[in-house]
């Protein structure tokens, strides 16, 4: 399920099913958009992975799988890990109640503003922070931030935008997305209060349940999911062509 979810709330512009795969094209903004989600085990393995391989041939980009405990079939890592494909990006899936979640205690400062768009000061600081790529990247990215429904987190301090966020807005779910701190306005607590006022807007908005993805190595990430009350479900990781870095123009975990 965390699969679908993750798909709505981060849509590729592209989708291409391959026998029970599916195999995402964004013209290379972000990992996530641009890999095979491989959902369910394909009637021929070798079959199905030439076939991935030539569609990301045809479009310029590096082919990249994203495995989690649900990738079919069960030892696709392995078999990933022999044909050359590289290991990277381990990435924790947290997942909270969000009546459980203590959004309305979580420290930081007043005056989050939440639209259902996100604006050019929005879209700058989260460039700013973590855009990988140059303008035409950016106007894939906001195809892809447009591609679903989604709240959007602005937190100001006297050097203007200082926070950032966005909540994908699946049924009863809700994906915690961008979340991006202006470098000088760190560790003031304006993350927090960019968490605090999506996950309100959210439950305003119906949602019970809530999900993020952040970087097993960002400790400062972890720490403040941890407080919010976040458990981890479960990971997944990257693996892509032994000497093809996948073409990352944004980095989507929070």
């Amino acid at each position: 399920m965390l699969d679908d979810l993750m798909r709505a709330g981060w849509p590729a512009l592209e989708e291409v099913e391959v026998d029970g795969w599916v195999a995402r094209f964004s013209g290379g903004v972000t990992q996530r958009a641009n890999s095979v989600v491989p959902l369910r085990e394909p009637g021929d393995l070798e079959a199905a992975l030439d076939r991935v391989e030539r569609l990301y041939a045809a479009r310029g980009l590096p082919v990249v799988f994203q495995l989690g405990p649900s990738a079919a079939p069960a030892g696709l890592d392995d078999v990933l890990a022999a044909r050359g494909y590289v290991f990277g990006s381990p990435t924790s899936i947290q997942v909270a109640a969000v009546h459980a979640v203590a959004a309305d205690a979580v420290p930081g400062p007043d005056g989050v503003e939440i639209s259902d768009v996100p604006s050019d000061e929005w879209l700058d600081l989260w460039w700013q922070v973590d855009g990988r790529g140059d303008q035409s990247a950016l106007a894939v990215a906001g195809k892809i931030l447009l591609g679903g429904a989604a709240v959007y987190a602005t937190v100001r301090d006297s050097g203007g935008v200082a926070a950032v966020g966005r909540l994908a807005l699946v049924g009863e779910w809700g994906g915690v997305y961008c979340m991006a701190v202006r470098p000088s306005a760190r560790r003031r607590g304006h993350g927090a209060a960019v968490l605090s006022g999506l996950l309100r807007a959210g439950r305003a908005r119906g949602i019970t349940r809530a999900w993020l993805h952040v970087r097993a190595e960002n400790t400062a990430a972890l720490s403040l999911y941890r407080q919010a009350g976040f458990t981890e479900t479960s990971r997944y990781h990257y693996r892509s062509h032994r000497g093809q870095e996948p073409v990352e123009h944004v980095h989507p975990e929070p």
